[in-house]
């Protein structure tokens, strides 16, 4: 079953009108259980599309550390190691939120998203009409800018120089919304300008109730 929400209307999960400013289309599309956006923490996933060997491994461990916390990783899980990452969470018990680049109205729902649906602590959402049914690029970018929105807090596994994670990355640490990235030389050029490491062992600090400034 499918629920949308106007993000300005006033019954809309607050989590959903924080994505208001962000473009797009006013009316999002929910599959599951929209209780899962007011849980305590709303953590953006991204990785380029290209991932350097060493932040691979450890965006592997954090996955696992993640899947057990209290926390709800939310992302376009489109990138492969954005796959990979979902498919180590959905089989732990953190909750995910999944934002596909098209529309609900005839995506076929994938066989190992079904019981974490059916239990609760999946949601799928779109940002789109159900006339979007094609990923492009131009897309791919407005659904990200939306879950940056969304999101209480960012975490990127790795951005490629210049490309559009890089941008996003930019944008969000402009906005004052707390960056965070994988410690590894890989990830100098992000913690540079001010994007915070954490490590794969340890995330404590990504995931603690307050970011100190």
């Amino acid at each position: 079953m499918i629920t949308r929400y106007e993000t300005g209307a006033p019954d809309t999960p607050a989590a959903l009108r924080r994505c208001a400013g962000a473009g797009g289309e006013s009316t999002v599309a929910l599959m599951g259980d929209p209780g899962i956006l007011d849980r305590r923490l709303l953590l953006g996933f991204f990785c380029s599309v290209r991932c350097p060997g060493d932040v691979v491994l450890k965006t592997y461990d954090l996955a696992r550390k993640l899947r057990e916390t209290d926390v709800t990783v939310v992302g376009g899980f489109q990138s492969p190691m954005e796959k990979e990452c979902l498919d180590v969470l959905l089989r732990g018990s953190a909750s995910i939120v999944v934002c596909p680049a098209r529309g609900l109205g005839r995506m076929r729902i994938p066989k190992g998203w079904r019981d974490p649906l059916a239990e609760g602590r999946l949601l799928i959402l779109s940002f789109f009409d159900d006339r979007v049914r094609r990923v492009t690029a131009t897309i791919a970018a407005r659904r990200n800018a939306r879950v940056a929105a969304l999101a209480d807090r960012i975490l990127i596994a790795y951005a490629e120089m210049g490309g559009k994670i890089e941008a996003l990355c930019k944008h969000a640490l402009a906005s004052g919304k707390p960056v965070f990235t994988l410690e590894s030389v890989d990830n100098a050029h992000l913690m540079e300008p001010g994007v915070r490491p954490v490590s794969a062992d340890n995330p404590a600090c990504l995931i603690a109730d307050r970011v100190d400034p």
